[in-house]
């Protein structure tokens, strides 16, 4: 039991450090790649199948993984891929038309959803103490995330449908979070008590995730303002800023090693992610995630290489990560034995 407490508290570390790295470094892909952000995007979506079905082949190779996990059931997997695309195309959709601010405080919503669809198709059951610490989290990132926001203007000229197809993009990615975690029980049965490794769901999650992209890119382009007729032209330059050769019209400074350190990070932390919802709950992993959030603010806002201005913070944001870490603390609080047989 301890070994495995220190394990899980390992690895929620591990997610922590790398989902800081990953929005601060994301931050700094961007400043090569800023004319290009759509094209860093299908990288990411398309790049990563490749290189999570190599890892599984290799995994293959090694008894790693056994035919029997390649041969779980697709159905889920097709549902996750499309339930991340479908995210992907309304979150891109309503970021569009949202102020900058709006698009962290709404993705909230996210841990809300996580928590009904786990007990909706779960079966899990929380404890008030666990659901006040989720909303908690909640709290803590919004006040620290809508800091500098400017209350008399903040969503006040924005049409109801946009911030409401935010919340829709975080339940499309919370059901596909909480899908993942079942395809793990589920095949625990299936593989009679060994779960699947953790590449056979990255990997043909992933490949369902990118055909479905594939399918909606017509869509996904006209909402970066692009028409589809210039995408190719658009994933070219991309393409060449990117590897930094040509005569790019604007300044790639930092690319190629930004992007792909960004890419190695991303990936890292994918991983580390679904490893942390293997070991315990996508809840779990998602709430680790969260504390990242004040995290890589408080690091943006420091001058930093390629964005050599700062900036300062609030007090409004010192308390939102202070409220952030109490509602953690709240919802891993220890409780009984007997409730803890039904709770998470």
């Amino acid at each position: 039991m301890g070994s495995s407490a220190a394990a899980t508290a390992a690895a929620s570390a591990a997610v922590v450090a790398l989902a800081v790295a990953n929005r601060v470094l994301y931050k700094l892909a961007l400043v090569p790649l800023k004319a290009y952000p759509f094209f860093l995007a299908q990288l990411t979506t398309f790049g990563y199948v490749g290189v999570y079905f190599s890892i599984l082949y290799a995994r293959y190779r090694a008894g790693v993984v056994t035919r029997d996990m390649l041969a779980l059931p697709k159905r889920r997997f097709v549902a996750i891929g499309l339930l991340e695309a479908l995210g992907v195309a309304s979150g891109m959709s309503a970021g569009a038309m949202l102020p900058g601010p709006a698009i962290p405080i709404l993705s909230q919503s996210f841990l809300v959803w996580q928590l009904i669809f786990s007990s909706l198709l779960l079966g899990r059951t929380y404890s008030v103490r666990q659901i006040i610490g989720c909303f908690i989290v909640t709290s803590g990132v919004i006040l620290a995330v809508a800091s500098g926001v400017n209350e008399g203007q903040f969503l006040s000229e924005v049409k109801l449908i946009w911030p409401a197809l935010m919340i829709a993009s975080s339940a499309f990615q919370a059901g596909a979070s909480i899908l993942k975690e079942a395809v793990f029980i589920d095949g625990s049965k299936y593989l009679k008590g060994k779960r699947p490794d953790i590449f056979v769901v990255n990997s043909f999650g992933s490949g369902f995730q990118a055909l479905f992209v594939f399918l909606l890119l017509p869509i996904l382009s006209n909402l970066r303002g692009n028409k589809f007729a210039e995408l190719p032209a658009d994933l070219n330059g991309g393409a060449e800023c990117f590897l930094n050769v040509g005569e790019s019209p604007i300044d790639c400074g930092g690319a190629p090693f930004l992007p792909l350190l960004f890419i190695v990070v991303n990936m890292a932390f994918n991983i580390s992610l679904l490893n942390l919802v293997k070991m315990s709950s996508a809840l779990v992993a998602s709430l680790t995630a969260t504390t990242a959030v004040p995290i890589s603010i408080y690091i943006l806002s420091l001058p930093l290489p390629y964005i050599p201005h700062g900036a300062e913070l609030s007090t409004s944001f010192i308390l939102g990560a202070v409220v952030l870490l109490v509602g953690l603390i709240v919802y891993n609080l220890p409780q009984s034995p007997w409730k803890q047989s039904k709770a998470d």
